[in-house]
């Protein structure tokens, strides 16, 4: 018996590293696509709002996904999500590889941006669900520690890709980028597929849709707070963040995209490095964050929109000011998501870690999907300044829900010996 569970952990960690670097590979592909497809239609003189549209479908299929992808993960496995998720992705670069120049309008791209959310979310939610798996069970710290790993290096990829995209347009032009791209993620698939073997976890077909919908409060309040700290950087960061630094500042093309993608790495190492430095402190000693720590961490954030509007408001070296804030801003809120992602695994069950996770992402997508229609309408109305003050609302929206988060960590049901993921 012994045995035949090194066995099945063995080819679990085996399989958990071919689905991390195939998530590495989508979303080293989705950031690099996100700077082609913004820069493309920005130097077609589109608003900024239009831009901020072409990506609303890409938020909006997020969430569908991840609350659809949960319980295709528990019903079939997280093989199944993943080779999903990267074949979609495959289709959705391709649409915009492929198309004629005349296709290449606003409706057209928002249905690619469609598709490329739907396999942005199913290829994240696999990786982060496998996790679970192959942590030793009840070791909370090394959960903390992969947990933050695995996010810190998805973003520091989704910078490289931001700058990779900056760098494709000017070197290839737009549909040949896309078209290598696509060949990448496909060449990634049929890698993955011939070495993967197993489910990655163990396929529930008694697992119902409703089950979605967690019935753990923690779950739910952190899924809620989680809304609007993405909201908090999606807001200024998406739109109104780059189109600021190009038109009022005067940046280059080159000097935008290289600063976001520098940021975004800064941000994932942040992420990578937090459980070394966020700890809670108590009697015991230090112990892995809770629902404190999120509060607090919160709070923190939202001093740092308001600076930086105040800052700009007091006509204070704009450049000094956006770019000092970014920077403190982007380490307090990589601080924030690594607790969060933490904290959602540590709330579930084994048995429950896919569906909870998919839920999870759904509410993280929805604040996205918010803060992008918001940074574009904003933007327009108020410049940069409305963004950031529309982040300090949604960042104490999400310190105040953290205040209903439990104030120990739970103890979990985690059965023993099981790999399954939905019960």
């Amino acid at each position: 018996m012994a045995e035949r569970r090194a066995t099945a952990t063995g080819g679990d960690m085996r399989n958990y590293v071919l689905v991390t670097g195939a998530y590495w590979v989508e979303t080293l592909t989705d950031g690099a696509t996100r700077m082609l497809v913004l820069f493309y239609f920005y130097e077609l003189g589109y608003s900024p709002f239009t831009i901020a549209s072409l990506f609303v479908f890409y938020e909006i299929f997020g969430v569908v996904t991840n609350l659809v992808g949960g319980w295709l993960a528990a019903r079939f496995g997280l093989r199944t999500t993943l080779f999903t998720g990267l074949g979609t992705q495959v289709l959705a670069v391709s649409m915009l590889a492929l198309a004629p120049q005349a296709w290449l309008i606003v409706p057209y791209v928002m249905l690619s941006q469609a598709i490329s959310g739907i396999a942005k979310d199913l290829t994240k939610m696999s990786s982060k669900s496998a996790v679970k798996l192959v942590v030793p069970e009840g070791d909370e710290s090394s959960l903390y520690r992969w947990v933050a790993v695995l996010t810190g290096s998805k973003n520091a990829l989704k910078g490289v890709g931001f700058f990779l995209g900056g760098l494709m347009l000017t070197l290839f032009g737009f549909q040949t980028s896309m078209l290598i791209l696509a060949l990448f993620v496909a060449s990634t698939l049929l890698t993955v597929t011939q070495l993967m073997h197993g489910h990655l976890g163990r396929p529930d077909a008694t697992a119902k849709f409703r089950h979605m919908f967690s019935n753990n409060r923690a779950v739910n309040i952190l899924a809620a707070a989680r809304i609007f700290l993405f909201a908090s950087r999606d807001v200024w960061f998406v739109v109104g963040l780059p189109v600021y630094l190009e038109t009022v500042l005067g940046w280059s093309f080159w000097q935008t995209g290289g600063f976001l993608a520098i940021w975004v790495i800064g941000y994932g190492v942040v992420q990578a490095a937090a459980p070394g430095f966020v700890r809670r402190r108590g009697a015991e000693g230090a112990s892995e964050p809770d629902g404190r720590t999120a509060t607090w961490l919160a709070f923190a954030l939202a001093a740092f929109p308001a600076a930086i509007a105040a800052g700009l408001a007091a006509d204070i070296d704009p450049t000094a000011v956006v770019v000092a804030g970014l920077i403190a801003f982007g380490v307090v809120f990589a601080m924030n998501s690594a607790v969060h992602s933490y904290l959602i695994l540590a709330y579930s069950d084994n048995d429950r870690a896919a569906m909870n996770v998919g839920f999870y992402y759904m509410a993280n997508a929805g604040g996205r999907l918010a803060g992008t229609i918001l940074s574009g309408l904003l933007y327009e109305w108020g410049g940069l300044e409305a963004c950031l003050w529309a982040s300090v609302a949604c960042v104490l929206a999400a310190a105040v829900l953290s205040l209903l988060l439990p104030k120990n960590l739970p103890t979990p049901r985690r059965p023993g010996g099981k790999l399954a993921l939905a019960g």
